[in-house]
């Protein structure tokens, strides 16, 4: 480990040797980039020469103690004491950041959430998730951006698509991906029983066009009047598009915006982004028979995470975490670190035990 880390120090000097030349600092794109290869390398160097510093440190302090005597002994044998649970703590924090980078990290996500299986009462939870991401991305200081949302009868969303923009927000929401389940009394029980219901929430990487290149003679569009619930007309002119990918079938629907321009715009960035993560499971799936579809069906039975309201909880119930909170309050306010960083942590252990 040490090796790599000598070897990550002479790339940070390269890189900033090619940060002084005049030629990438009148690039933009060059400068940009070398810049955040910088910053990846400095995080890394930075936690090995706290590493390396801690080792030579305690295997000085161990010599030093086999020759002490008296009280400069147990001066010695304190400073030991001290060094060895914090050689560790910084080696398993060094072998996390060594860990190979997911692809998608440096990309902004588009999120939708839809509500499936419970009726008017699974469009009101989709609408609970939404305003939790909401709160969780004002918490993690991420740019949130709604795309499109259709409201259900009684305010909640049968569908809601954002984007978020950030630090690390794609290694944080990808696990959010799949069916979420709520156990409830709905506001439309008369006779105050529990209900169970589901919504699904999708992570998509937002695709660049360097990605995903889409030919215009692929898609069909096609141009309609808004609506709102119930179905009646928000708009008297031919505003919303629906934009279909010929070759795959994939369609995507934005009514938002007031023009037929902007909403294309929109519906663009979803339908490439849509493209991107089938074309990285189609990769995914030539390297594992047992890949799996993020949300499945949207079945109350296929969820990956409980929300129960009278025990005031939320369970993970995935392999990956495995994880029960009992602040279900806290939780749909933003409050979702403790599970998303518990999912993190499992997810970079079973990393290391796969010897990623």
């Amino acid at each position: 480990m040490l090796d790599r880390i000598e070897a990550l120090e002479r790339e940070l000097h390269d890189v900033e040797v090619r940060l002084g030349d005049p030629d990438v600092q009148s690039d933009n794109a060059k400068r940009e980039a070398e810049g955040r290869r910088y910053a990846e390398l400095k995080e890394v160097v930075d936690a090995g020469r706290a590493y390396r510093t801690a080792v030579e440190d305690l295997e000085a302090a161990r010599e030093m103690a086999a020759e002490a005597t008296g009280d400069e002994l147990e001066e010695m044998a304190a400073m030991v004491a001290e060094l060895e649970p914090e050689v560790p703590r910084l080696e398993e924090e060094l072998k996390f950041m060594l860990l190979p980078k997911d692809p998608n990290d440096k990309k902004n996500v588009i999120v939708e959430v839809r509500g499936t299986e419970g009726g008017e009462e699974a469009n009101l939870f989709a609408r609970d998730l939404y305003e939790m991401y909401v709160s969780f991305a004002k918490r993690q200081s991420w740019k949130l951006e709604t795309l499109e949302g259709k409201p259900s009868d009684m305010g909640g969303f049968s569908e809601v698509t954002f984007l978020l923009k950030g630090d690390s927000v794609w290694s944080r929401m990808k696990h959010e991906g799949g069916t979420h389940r709520v156990q409830r009394v709905p506001v439309t029980e008369s006779q105050g029983r529990i209900h169970t219901s589901a919504a699904t929430v999708t992570v998509l990487p937002e695709a660049e066009e360097v990605d995903i290149e889409i030919d215009e003679n692929e898609l069909k569009v096609d141009y309609y009047r808004s609506s709102g619930p119930g179905g009646q007309s928000v708009n008297t002119t031919d505003s919303a598009v629906r934009i279909t990918h010929i070759p795959t079938g994939v369609q995507v629907s934005m009514q938002d915006e007031k023009s037929q321009i902007q909403n294309k715009a929109k519906a663009l960035r979803v339908l490439r982004s849509r493209l991107l993560k089938a074309e990285q499971d189609r990769q995914a799936a030539e390297l594992s028979e047992a890949r799996r579809d993020q949300v499945g069906g949207g079945g109350r039975s296929e969820k990956i995470r409980t929300y129960n309201f009278k025990e005031n909880r939320v369970s993970d119930h995935r392999d990956l975490g495995g994880i029960t909170v009992h602040n279900l309050d806290k939780v749909l306010a933003g409050e979702l670190d403790e599970v998303s960083d518990a999912l993190l942590h499992a997810e970079r252990q079973a990393q290391l035990e796969d010897g990623a």
